[in-house]
């Protein structure tokens, strides 16, 4: 085979095409109020559970926690911000993630297989939330223990929820949630 065939079976001239994109403008940019709201929205949500992790020696914050407040304040109709899926996305995979830590201890490759099969469960049970991804790669490089499920994946995220639950319908005209 020569480096023609293989080019073409390779198909780069069309994967060249793809990474180009499609050309589309920015999306709108959002308003002043918009931003300084959202912006608020995550000081708030960060600093109550952040607060409660000092005032109760107790860990009730992950870092995924940070990229949940953009979704939940500054996106909060979408589907990735609803509380099924912030909810239910961090708590399954990080599920996920302990299964795995205790099935294969935490290799590159078990890293990598935790964040697949969170996203196939993220999936399957319509709780997708994009920041829950990031969950087993927590648990893998923390290599914590079964407790890190309840505290602070569960809790903190209920409490994330829970301020968006009062922020979100305090500040806004729209309902939140869209769905349970």
């Amino acid at each position: 085979m020569n480096l023609d065939e293989l080019r073409k079976s390779l198909r780069v001239d069309d994967l060249r095409e793809k990474i180009k994109g499609d050309g589309q403008p920015l999306p709108p940019l959002a308003s002043p109020r918009a931003i300084g709201m959202a912006a608020l929205g995550g000081v708030l949500a960060i600093a109550v559970v952040a607060g409660l992790t000092d005032a109760a020696d107790k860990l009730f914050i992950i870092g995924s926690f940070g990229a949940t407040c953009v979704l939940v304040f500054g996106f909060p109709d979408v589907p990735f911000s609803q509380p099924r899926n912030v909810v239910g996305g961090h708590f399954l995979s990080t599920l996920v993630g302990l299964i795995c830590l205790e099935i294969f201890d935490p290799h590159w490759w078990s890293v990598a297989l935790a964040v697949g099969a969170a996203i196939a469960v993220m999936m399957a049970t319509r709780t997708v939330h994009p920041p829950a991804g990031s969950n087993p790669v927590i648990v893998m490089l923390g290599v914590t223990d079964w407790d890190f499920l309840w505290f602070p994946t569960l809790f903190g995220a209920i409490l994330v929820v829970a301020v968006a639950l009062l922020y979100n319908n305090m500040t806004r005209d729209a309902r939140y949630p869209k769905y349970w």
